[in-house]
């Protein structure tokens, strides 16, 4: 079995080496850079399984790396985290927009980064299987898709048009945080019409009829939701 390919694009010397190190130690196929052209250039040539992309980066910024990436066919199913300052609630918000399908805040641990890694990847094979499934179960929890049904422990719970697409869509990606914006434009589309705000009110109406605590639907605050990876 081939190894993954990790692209890490980070400016900051000391970090960069730091994360090269201890993802090659798990077994990683790394590349590095330390400017975004360079970076988008290693990308390409490579096509990685994952990126590991700060946003502040000389040459060109993270966000505009990351939406050429998805952008362009042949690296649209790259997985990126980003690499954030602490505090950079828009910065996230805007990264995710664009697609990036994670994010971790600075000042973080080896070990916590090589989790997060690790769920990602992990998650991006997930959602390629259950693309094909009629069925998507996680725990107690049972939505199927040809029915239109969700269950609870066997109990049909009731749920919207708009409630059940939210909840199919978070549970093809659970674990991965989403904004408002990239829920409105990819879980709903734009058949829908409803305001950024609203899907908190449609989120808050899957919680209380799911009636799970602690609730599978997490609020990340400041950038968006996401679903509990275990139930």
């Amino acid at each position: 079995m081939s190894r993954k390919k990790i692209v890490v694009i980070e400016d900051e010397p000391d970090i960069l080496e730091v994360l090269s190190y201890n993802l090659k130690r798990e077994g990683y196929e790394v590349f590095n850079a330390s400017d975004g052209l360079r970076g988008l250039a290693l990308v390409k040539r490579e096509v990685p399984d994952l990126v590991l992309l700060d946003l502040m980066l000389p040459g060109m910024d993270g966000v505009e790396i990351c939406s050429t990436i998805k952008k362009d066919a042949q690296t649209s199913s790259t997985l990126i985290i980003m690499v954030t300052a602490k505090g950079e609630e828009s910065d996230i918000v805007l990264g995710l927009g664009v697609g990036a399908d994670d994010y971790i805040s600075k000042p973080f641990s080896p070990k916590e980064l090589v989790a997060r890694v690790k769920a990602v990847l992990r998650r991006g094979v997930l959602v390629d299987k259950e693309a094909v499934k009629d069925k998507i179960i996680l725990g107690d929890l049972t939505i199927d898709i040809i029915k239109h049904k969700v269950t609870i422990n066997q109990l049909e719970v009731k749920l919207t048009a708009t409630e059940f697409r939210l909840l199919h869509f978070f549970a093809s990606n659970p674990g991965r945080v989403f904004s408002r914006e990239q829920l409105l434009n990819r879980a709903l589309g734009d058949d829908v019409v409803i305001v950024d705000r609203n899907i908190d009110v449609h989120i808050r109406g899957i919680r209380k009829k799911l009636d799970i605590d602690p609730p599978i639907i997490e609020t990340i605050r400041g950038v968006g939701y996401r679903m509990a990876e275990q139930l």
